[in-house]
């Protein structure tokens, strides 16, 4: 991917992605997570373009140190900005911050492939001190089970993605809750719980559906990876199509079951 589908990806992101699907996440982290004023540093790992990270730099205590990685420089110029704008006392980096210990560690992995969730969630815990809160969500089993119906009905009938399997894999592809509480177990988190919302994405038709910018740039070319370009055009306009006759005039819905994880770090 060049710079400017990059940047460009960065700017998406900043309009559609943390309005549209990590303002949810965060919504259920602020729901369960406790700050003190004794926490004297907070890292939040993948921090998008910032602006779950700024609303709470608005709750914090203002003497909290509060650090903040973005995955690409297109994305910390976006959040350094905002920051700048609202005078807002945040150090964000592009640069993993190795040589800090922190009382509180935050992650976004909603966007974290499940076979890299435990070195994801062991990553991170990594960058707490003994004892330290760390807090992180993710997407859990049940997830876009919609959508994928549609997709593997439409892989079938067209002979594609291995007449379907690759849309069950789809399916089978996000963890249930029971094993993310285990991979942070055994990762090095004690006293772990975990929080579920069950969140909806309501669309008017197929057509909308698969020209939103968040369905369209950040999932399905992830979904549809095992396709020639020629074939993904086939295939979303096919999803489209199947929606629509099967839904008629209702709106199509998709749910997302977002889990929020909490826990201490074991003390070594």
């Amino acid at each position: 991917m060049n710079q400017i589908d990059r940047r460009e990806l960065a700017f998406l992101h900043d309009l559609y992605v943390e309005q549209e699907w990590t303002q949810r996440f965060a919504n259920l982290l602020d729901k369960h997570m406790v700050f003190s004023d004794d926490d004297e540093k907070i890292l939040y790992v993948n921090a998008g373009t910032g602006g779950h990270v700024l609303a709470l730099r608005e709750r914090l205590n203002e003497k909290t140190k509060l650090f903040a990685t973005c995955d690409d420089h297109h994305k910390l110029s976006i959040a350094q900005s905002k920051a700048s704008v609202l005078k807002a006392d945040v150090f964000f980096t592009t640069d993993k911050i190795t040589d800090e210990k922190f009382n509180v560690v935050l992650a976004d992995a909603s966007f974290i492939e499940y076979e890299n969730l435990p070195s994801f969630v062991e990553e991170i815990i990594g960058f707490s001190k003994d004892g330290g809160k760390v807090a992180f969500f993710t997407v859990t089993a049940g997830s876009f089970g919609e959508v994928f119906s549609f997709l593997w009905e439409v892989l079938f009938n067209e002979g594609l993605g291995m007449d379907g399997q690759e849309a069950a894999k789809l399916i089978e592809s996000f963890p249930t809750v029971s094993c993310v509480e285990k991979i942070s177990k055994e990762a090095g988190l004690k006293h772990v719980r975990s929080y579920t919302s069950n969140e909806i994405f309501e669309y008017r038709n197929g057509s909308e559906l698969i020209n939103s910018v968040l369905v369209s740039r950040f999932f399905l070319p992830n979904w549809l990876n095992f396709l020639e370009e020629e074939q993904k055009s086939g295939v979303c306009e096919m999803l489209a199509r199947l929606i629509d006759e099967e839904y008629g005039d209702m709106s199509f819905r998709f749910s997302v079951k977002a889990t929020l994880i909490k826990g201490e770090k074991a003390i070594s």
